[in-house]
């Protein structure tokens, strides 16, 4: 194990006099003045390395936010939205009503322009809306989680809504395959019997969203079963990448499959393959790493004994001699330049976890075995501004990256230039509390067009999904 680098003042952000939404940036000391809203440490260069878009990518934002006079979605000026979908209207499929609670998403391209949109629905149990059975695309019929697909035209245009795989629970993040796939994750552990579920819980399932009778409704147990949140895969090696968010000690874990017949399409994740954990010598909790650029190489790989989790969950298994190593809400997870990124959105001590903070970014490189902690955020005092808890993660077109906020007080997409700069870039005005004590619901899901033109991003309560365009690369 080495470990090098140390941390380094970073920006901070704080509201800028007579700008609603915009931010200033500020060097803070090292002398524990860190009482003005978010700061980050780390080697920002790190996350856009060989993206040619991000070499020319220096800009602090695109302006302040421009409140929305329909109370949706503040905005910078020059951008558009147009709203997708939202919960409770009628799927155009006929089967039922748009489902609640959109969590992760991704975007495929389609033929002739046309975008095929796969969208998770978080539905647990009591969900408000639950995802509509539908024979042939139904795990459980007590599930009422699931994925909804929506196809836009060229124009971007909604033309079809309908559901792509129900009969799942919690499902939560996921991640694209390189051929054009969506894999969606459920972020439970519950077996039959619990719940009402008639079938075990906690998998990987696979869903083509321009013909989601193709992939049907089958889970990818070689996958694992456990609290999932999001994948990356390896598109050279076909590898895929896990991240495990457990709500309570010991916490989650990071996986690697193994698939037995790498990037062969649909069927190949079916046909089987091995389970690893990553075992980062003498670190059993990441949370206790605090120095941005902190190295360690000889990453290890552990098989799981019992991936289904029949007696035991995984993250309670003997792993033999040295252990595993945990981490406190393993959430969003991305692969580029040759490495996997994955996010820890926050660690607390009280819960458990062996140190605090506000969200951190890691960095693998397989080549290598190589882990790398980029970034590290926080403390973030004051939850009206953009920074606290990042969750799902995307580089953008133009080389940025986007992250939501899944925090208290305002929620925020905010973007991340190669310079270090972060900027809000939407906030969401859809107040779900009172005038008195306001709530707003976490954003999720951000993902970009295949022609880079359009952000999509969903509201997750009340469920909505947008689309955002504008002068991206300007």
């Amino acid at each position: 194990m080495t470990e090098t680098g140390s941390p380094s003042a970073g920006p901070a952000l704080t509201p800028d006099s007579g700008a609603t939404g915009s931010t200033r940036r500020q060097m803070l000391a090292r002398s524990g003045a860190l009482g003005v809203g978010i700061a980050f440490t780390g080697a920002l260069s790190e996350l856009f390395t060989g993206s040619a878009a991000a070499q020319a990518l220096g800009h602090d934002g695109y302006g302040p936010l421009v409140p929305d006079p329909d109370g949706l979605l503040d905005l910078p000026k020059g951008f558009r939205y147009r709203v997708l979908s939202r919960e409770g209207d009628p799927l155009r499929s006929g089967e039922g009503p748009v489902p609640s609670n959109h969590d992760g998403m991704a975007a495929f391209r389609g033929r002739r322009g046309q975008v095929h949109l796969v969208r998770n629905h978080e539905n647990r149990e009591a969900g408000r809306v639950p995802v509509p059975a539908v024979d042939g695309l139904t795990y459980d019929p007590e599930g009422k989680g699931g994925c909804t697909s929506l196809t836009l035209d060229a124009h971007g245009r909604v033309r079809s809504e309908r559901v792509a795989i129900a009969g799942t629970a919690v499902n939560c993040a996921g991640g694209p395959t390189p051929w054009n796939t969506w894999l969606t994750c459920e972020e439970t552990e519950d077996k039959a019997g619990t719940n009402g579920y008639t079938k075990d819980h906690g998998f990987i399932f696979e869903v083509d969203g321009a013909d989601p009778r193709r992939t049907g409704a089958v889970p990818l147990t070689a996958m694992g079963r456990f609290q999932h949140e999001a994948v990356a895969v390896d598109p050279r090696r076909g590898i895929v990448y896990e991240t495990e968010d457990a709500f309570e000690r010991p916490f989650g874990l990071f996986y690697r499959f193994l698939p037995d017949k790498p990037l062969g399409g649909t069927g190949s994740l079916r046909a089987g393959g091995r389970l690893q954990a990553m075992r980062v010598p003498g670190v059993p909790d990441l949370s206790s790493i605090q120095e941005t650029g902190a190295r360690f190489d000889g990453i290890e790989w552990v098989d799981v004994p019992d991936p289904l989790a029949a007696e035991t969950p995984i993250r309670f298994q003997d792993f033999g001699r040295g252990g595993i190593t945990h981490a406190q809400k393993l959430e969003g997870c991305y692969w580029g330049d040759r490495s996997v990124y994955f996010v820890s959105s926050f660690a607390r001590s009280a819960e458990g976890s062996a140190g605090d903070h506000y969200g951190q970014i890691w960095r693998y490189d397989p080549d290598r075995r190589r882990l790398t902690l980029v970034i590290v955020f926080g403390p973030d005092t004051d939850v009206q501004l953009p920074g606290e808890s990042p969750d799902n993660i995307c580089l953008a077109p133009s080389g940025g990256l986007m992250v939501c906020e899944d925090g208290g007080g305002a929620q925020h997409v905010y973007g991340v230039t190669r310079r270090g700069e972060v900027y809000a870039l939407a906030r969401n005005r859809q107040n779900t509390g009172t005038p008195e004590d306001p709530e707003w619901g976490e954003f999720a899901g951000v993902t970009f067009s295949p022609d880079g033109r359009t952000m999509y991003v969903n509201c997750y309560d009340p469920g909505t999904t947008f689309a955002v365009t504008g002068p991206w690369r300007r």
